[in-house]
């Protein structure tokens, strides 16, 4: 006796007479409780308009796709997605119905009814199994996984304002993907039969059930929609995520050891991938990105298909831990072939970057059966059992995803090279500011005025007096003059542009191309204004007005000054009234007094300006760092610092790139 079961094994009900009525209520999608049996049949044949049908595989000897047998027990018809089986009971039933489960219906599946002994009353053979409530938790991911899930999350958050969606896609898809099945059942680990036309894919996933659940046949593309096949309850939420309605759900054939061996899972037959229908390949990339593990089936004619290899094993090569490769219809080869297709497989698996899982490393399953006669079908069984019974599927899966998308964002995130801004380039910077605003001319201008300062207030007044009739001609000096000739500020608007270029250029140097696009407009934004800027600076810390101030010796200097004046006027009057005869003559006194004060003179300026270089230069120099620091201070809030700032931001994301690849990763930006 074969036992074909609903998901949610509800029990039946007869309803006789009302088959008429309701199926047009099905028809309509109005089900009621009384009537769920009927209903949920029928409707599901009538009320899924544009949707594909399958034909239906009639299990018993001799039936033809899409049509009943008639035994001696009772009378099966299957007509389009659901069946129904009609005869006479113990109790005096005249019609029972199979009910299909919310979610599930097994129209395809054609019951089998087994003859007992002849002149028996007809019944039908259909197991039914009280409804049992099973609580199914969700996944739970490990701490590590859920690190580098929330490290994406941050780095997707920061790089939405640098890096356009195009790019961070996939990344988004992963983090929606692993919430979406995080929410989802942990106990069940969703399984994908795929492969070319003709591999036999859908042949194995109805030995894996044990029961003819797909479509099989020399039609090509025989499968048009996939198939799920589900070992234990709970996996309705899993099932409609991956888009399957519930007329192709299916139960497999109710045996205790297969059901605890496969307990958890799911399997899905899906259409052919290099189907001629482009909707059927559409159906697979879709399924494929959404399923815990695959296998792909290959056979010996196109087990090194360029399509499959290029266009699917390749770039999911980082997915062989939830991998299964099986080689197909080994009936077909004869002696030692099998052992050479299947050592030319794993090389072209190698070639491709799947990891095999040999001598116990982690990697793909390599397997070869055939599915017509069974042959190593039971170690595929088994270890599709264990793989299940793991419960890491899940979060293998997600893993690799992560990988995947790890790999993609590696152009935008990681670099080689040394990044950022170094001290040198920072000083050069403000050289180059300072040179621009003519910070070295004007502590030499102001080092020069300090002195002409000071030789006018130590000097001799016969030279003072010669100095003030040449700067009654002449402008005022001891002041710091502003640039006011257009070629001048010209030069020093071209300066400040230079600097500016050369410390974009410098800070994006080893950045990746958004980055680095990034750091170059942060330091275009800033530099509008820059010059006009660094005018307003120089002239507020440039020299006071008015002449330098005077040290503390120059009263003594002056003083000493006048008294060799006075000893020049005495010796002088001393000299005429010995002519004119007003005094005796004596010679030597008044000429001694006149050089002493002619001598002395000239000996005290000479002096005084040696004394007044070291505090002239001092004066120029602190002239000069004002406006050096003037220039910096101004550069660095309009530049430096947001660029320092852009740098930041890729220090913080490629430390949530490193915790996403799962690696601390030493970041070499530096942002300030």
């Amino acid at each position: 006796m074969t036992a074909v079961t609903d998901q949610d094994h509800t029990d039946r009900a007869d309803h006789a007479g009302d088959e008429s009525a309701q199926g047009a209520q099905g028809a309509q999608g109005e089900r009621s409780e009384e009537r769920a049996s009927v209903e949920g049949a029928s409707g599901e044949a009538t009320s899924e308009k544009g949707a594909e049908r399958l034909p239906v595989e009639d299990e018993t000897a001799g039936a033809e796709p899409g049509r009943g047998e008639r035994s001696e027990k009772g009378d099966v018809r299957e007509n389009g997605d659901h069946a129904r089986v009609e005869g006479g009971d113990a109790s005096g039933r005249t019609d029972s119905r199979t009910e299909p489960a919310s979610g599930w219906d097994d129209g395809l599946i054609a019951r089998r009814v087994t003859e007992e002994n002849a002149g028996a009353e007809r019944v039908a053979v259909v197991e039914t199994r009280a409804h049992s409530a099973q609580t199914v938790g969700p996944l739970a991911y490990d701490a590590p996984l859920r690190s580098r899930l929330e490290a994406l999350r941050e780095l997707v958050g920061l790089s939405r304002t640098r890096l356009d969606s195009r790019t961070l896609a996939d990344a988004g898809r992963v983090l929606d993907e692993a919430a979406a099945r995080r929410r989802l059942s942990g106990q069940h680990t969703v399984v994908a039969i795929a492969g070319a036309t003709g591999s036999g894919k859908s042949q194995l996933f109805n030995a894996l059930a044990g029961v003819p659940i797909s479509e099989t046949g020399v039609r090509r593309p025989t499968t048009a929609t996939p198939i799920a096949c589900s070992w234990s309850d709970g996996a309705a939420t899993l099932i409609e995520r991956l888009g399957i309605p519930p007329r192709l759900r299916r139960r497999p054939l109710q045996n205790a050891e297969a059901e605890a061996q496969l307990r958890g899972l799911v399997l899905v037959d899906l259409p052919d991938h290099d189907s001629a229908a482009v909707q059927h390949r559409e159906q697979v990339d879709r399924v494929l990105a959404l399923v815990d593990a695959v296998i792909w089936v290959v056979d010996p004619e196109k087990y090194a298909d360029a399509v499959l290899h290029e266009r699917y094993l390749r770039p999911m090569a980082g997915h062989a831990e939830v991998m299964f490769v099986v080689l197909n219809q080994i009936d077909r080869l004869p002696g030692e072939a099998t052992h050479q297709v299947l050592d030319d497989l794993r090389r072209l698996l190698d070639e491709d970057g799947i990891a095999l899982g040999e001598y116990g490393e982690p990697g793909a399953t390599v397997l070869a059966l055939s599915a017509l006669t069974g042959d190593g079908l039971g170690e595929l069984r088994e270890a599709l059992g264990q793989f299940v019974a793991e419960r890491g599927a899940p979060a293998r899966r997600i893993s690799a995803d992560l990988d995947a998308a790890a790999v993609g964002l590696w152009p935008v995130y990681a670099t080689r090279l040394r990044t950022g801004l170094s001290e040198e380039a920072r000083d050069e910077f403000a050289a180059r500011l300072a040179h621009a605003v003519g910070a070295s001319a004007a502590g030499e201008a102001a080092e020069r005025a300090w002195l002409r300062n000071a030789n006018r207030a130590c000097g001799t007044p016969w030279l003072r007096l010669w100095r003030w009739y040449q700067d009654r001609y002449e402008p005022a000096t001891g002041r710091l003059q502003l640039r006011a000739q257009a070629d001048e500020e010209a030069t020093a608007r071209q300066r400040v542009e230079h600097a500016v270029r050369t410390l974009a250029e410098r800070a994006a140097t080893g950045l990746p191309a958004p980055w680095a696009q990034a750091v170059r407009e942060a330091a275009v934004r800033g530099s509008q204004g820059l010059p006009e800027a660094l005018d307003v600076l120089a002239a507020r810390a440039g020299l006071p007005p008015g002449r330098p101030p005077r040290p503390g010796w120059w009263p003594a200097a002056v003083l000493a000054q006048a008294s060799m004046t006075l000893l020049q006027v005495v010796g002088g009057l001393w000299l005429l009234a010995q002519i004119i005869g007003f005094m005796a003559p004596n010679l030597g006194v008044p000429v001694l007094l006149m050089l002493a004060g002619i001598i002395g003179g000239p000996l005290v300026e000479w002096s005084c300006r040696i004394a007044a270089r070291g505090p002239a230069r001092r004066y120029g120099t602190d002239a000069e760092r004002r406006l050096r620091e003037a220039a910096a201070g101004c550069g660095r809030a309009r530049v430096l610092d947001p660029v320092a700032a852009e740098l930041l931001r890729y220090r913080e994301v490629r430390e949530q790139y490193g915790r996403v690849t799962g690696v601390g990763a030493t970041v070499t930006a530096t942002g300030r």
